[in-house]
């Protein structure tokens, strides 16, 4: 496993968390690496969508589609 050394984390940024961790009962630095371990599962997001079929459906038809389901139609 790594070891991860931040620098100039903003007063703010760093309060946040801990307060973050407090609510959970965790400390920061497992808020911190579960906080990373998320945000780095995007770095696959292209590859997933890229995979996708192309269904030809326009972004507009399905707004369309949502707004009528919210409408309740």
């Amino acid at each position: 496993m790594k070891t991860l050394y931040l620098r100039n984390v903003p007063e703010e940024v760093a309060y946040r968390l801990k307060v973050l961790a407090g609510r959970e009962g965790i400390s920061v630095s497992a808020l911190a690496v579960r906080e990373l371990a998320i945000a780095s599962r995007r770095a696959d997001n292209a590859e997933l969508l890229g995979g996708l079929p192309d269904l030809d459906v326009s972004r507009e038809e399905i707004l369309a589609a949502l707004d009528e389901g919210r409408a309740g139609r």
